[in-house]
């Protein structure tokens, strides 16, 4: 392996995922609902001292397993408790999958198509998201892709070492500690079907300690359930049932979407790449026809092909016969995706009139001419369509202006599309595509989180968490603080307490909660204030932003001398 190169590309993805991964990491507020609950999950785990048993608004979350609540509370306890520490760990077990990305290509190559694999992964929409995120999802992509990455350099790979298929078990378990079954059952999926295809059972169960590697899992994965079911008995188990099983086999929370909804996931959320990575796939599914099903082996980059397509193939059919659907549920296909079409692409450069080269880069240009045109009518759609449809969760949404950044997001893409094409269409000038369109998507994000990103906070996320925020310092544990008509998890993160979420047709509940001593507060969207019952009736409004409020039963609001200072996100809570 060649490594005169390495401390330059080293150093180039280390910049590039310090920019994308971790620069204004904390700039946004958390975003509903599954930032909210799991930043304040990992909060309670720390304030709490119970490392076994996740809450959250102090009730006990059975939703997912405890090991990225781990990291978050390791996170607050060194950095502090904000929006940045609670997307630390994404953005570090982002890194840490780029590294490992490129070291493996490396290793297995030669360093340019390392780089080449590695600034795939890095540079698209879904990683980028993934790993800037306080979710589950970052640390998850990074175990299975060291499972299966494992797997090959202990069974398959020309230097193969056995020692790495412990490596193997132990990804799997710490996976299974943190999204449950699907920690291991992608990376036992993808297995399975390239034994099969390579007809190499015979050898796994020789060669890869299936036996002792499942008692290592076991002995890894199996205590915290075991601990967690001795402590909560059936109301764990049926929750774990239903968040697992039952979230496959019906939808939940209303995300069951359409049969083909990853195909516009996959080809959005890894363009530009997408647009080489069919091509790649039909060349690594008609080497294995022609050679594989022969029984011709190939131990090198041929079989790696193959490797790769299944494992996409076999995460993509799983999670579409899911019948609850999301984005970032494939997320584990994606290294997948980058190796495969970083190899693709090494013979698009290097070798002469390449199968679907010319129409790999028509198609990358067509997804990113389609691209354009959407952010381009998306300020029209906004004002025109969704504005209205969003006005009663967000009041001022129709007072919010997108500005100039989709029309400049348009303009990288034209840009960088034209470019693909000239380079692309060029056997001699074609390396220059694959910089031409990492380029235009690089513009695009900064873009995005630059220009229209600090709007949308400022309107849709912040307003609530501001007023949340100011209620928790003023507000005595045994005081009641209501979220009427707005069950955003995120509030009680930044209330630092617990949260009375009540849906606004639940007045009676309302009135219920209103019969307490002391101090009350109500945080609602100014709309509702004329809703309320009677018995809020002398509540006052003491803060006021973006189109929320917060009401008190006491008219006056004392902010604590000497006060921690607002989370990063959330600037001073008077006024607007």
């Amino acid at each position: 392996m060649t490594t005169a190169r390495a401390p330059l590309h080293l150093a180039v993805l280390v910049l590039l995922s310090g920019l994308f991964f971790f620069w204004g990491l904390g700039s946004t507020g958390l975003t509903d609902r599954d930032e909210g609950r799991n930043a304040e999950a990992g909060r309670e785990m720390l304030e709490r001292g119970d490392w076994i048993s996740p809450t959250f608004n102090y009730e006990p979350r059975y939703a997912k397993p405890v090991l990225v609540y781990w990291l978050m509370s390791a996170s607050y306890h060194f950095f502090g408790v904000n929006e940045r520490a609670a997307r630390l760990p994404s953005a570090v077990f982002g890194l840490a999958l780029i590294m490992m990305t490129y070291w493996f290509l490396t290793r297995l190559r030669d360093p340019v198509t390392g780089l080449i694999g590695a600034l795939m992964l890095l540079l698209n929409l879904q990683i980028i998201s993934l790993s800037r995120m306080a979710l589950t999802d970052s640390v998850l992509i990074f175990l299975t892709t060291l499972a299966l990455y494992a797997f090959w350099l202990g069974f398959q790979a020309a230097d193969r070492h056995p020692a790495w298929l412990w490596l193997l078990y132990i990804a799997m378990a710490l996976g299974t500690l943190t999204k449950g079954p699907v920690g291991f059952l992608v990376p036992l999926l993808t297995i399975a079907l390239y034994l099969t295809a390579t007809k190499q059972w015979r050898p796994f169960w020789r060669e890869g300690k299936p036996l002792a590697g499942t008692v290592v899992f076991a002995l890894l994965a199996l205590p915290w359930y075991v601990t967690m079911w001795r402590l909560h008995g059936s109301d764990y188990a049926a929750a774990a049932q239903a968040n697992t099983v039952g979230r496959f086999l019906n939808p939940m929370e209303g995300h069951g979407f359409s049969f083909l909804f990853y195909v516009p996931v996959l080809l959005i959320g890894f363009f530009p790449w997408s647009g080489w990575l069919p091509f790649a796939w039909y060349q690594a599914y008609r080497s294995w026809r022609n050679n594989g099903v022969a029984g011709q082996r190939d131990s090198g980059i041929r079989e790696l092909e193959w490797f790769t397509a299944l494992w996409i193939l076999g995460t993509f059919v799983f999670f579409t016969l899911s019948s609850t659907r999301l984005p970032h549920y494939i997320g584990p296909l994606f290294p997948a995706a980058a190796i495969l079409t970083a190899l693709y692409w090494s013979r698009c450069v290097t070798v002469p009139n390449t199968t679907g080269a010319y129409a790999a880069i028509h198609t990358v240009m067509l997804l990113g001419f389609l691209l354009a045109g959407a952010f381009a009518t998306l300020p029209w759609a906004y004002e025109n369509y969704l504005s209205a449809k969003l006005v009663k969760e967000f009041p001022l949404a129709t007072q919010f202006t997108l500005g100039i950044g989709p029309y400049a997001a348009a303009t990288m893409l034209l840009i960088g599309m034209a470019l693909v094409g000239y380079f692309g269409l060029s056997e001699q000038r074609r390396g220059g595509a694959f910089w031409a369109a990492g380029a235009s998507l690089a513009c695009v994000i900064l873009i995005v989180t630059q220009l229209i990103m600090p709007g949308i906070n400022r309107i849709f996320i912040a307003p609530p968490q501001e007023l949340a925020y100011a209620a928790g310092l003023n507000l005595n544990p045994s005081e009641p603080f209501i979220a009427y008509g707005s069950t955003r998890p995120s509030l009680a993160f930044y209330a630092r307490r617990h949260v009375l979420f009540i849906p606004a047709n639940e007045t009676e509940r309302l009135r219920e909660s209103l019969a307490h001593e002391g101090r009350t507060m109500i945080l609602l969207p100014e709309t509702m204030q004329r809703s309320l019952p009677t018995e809020a009736a002398t509540f006052q409004p003491i803060l006021k932003r973006y189109g929320y409020l917060l009401l008190s039963s006491q008219p006056m609001v004392k902010i604590p001398e000497g006060a921690p200072p607002p989370p990063s996100a959330v600037p001073p809570v008077l006024g607007h």
